[in-house]
């Protein structure tokens, strides 16, 4: 993805953290309704959850557990 989308939707989760997850990842998405929860509990731990879900979570990419599970001696 282009850093400069990036930057937008980083900017959009800071603001309102549901919908820049819901951007990348879509409405009916574990990551979506695990930022609602958070974001209902407080603004900063759904702020924080947002940018990692936007950050390090793309399940659309196939090797996804591979990059993220692998061993540091791998």
């Amino acid at each position: 993805m282009a850093s400069a989308a990036m930057c937008c939707e980083i900017l959009i989760a800071i603001l309102l953290p549901p919908l820049g997850v819901c951007l990348r990842h879509g409405c009916c998405s574990v990551e979506f309704w695990i930022c609602v929860l958070l974001t209902i509990f407080g603004y900063v731990p759904g702020i924080i959850y947002a940018i990692y879900a936007i950050v390090t979570v793309d399940r659309r990419d196939g090797d996804y557990y591979y990059y993220y599970y692998r061993p540091v001696n791998g």
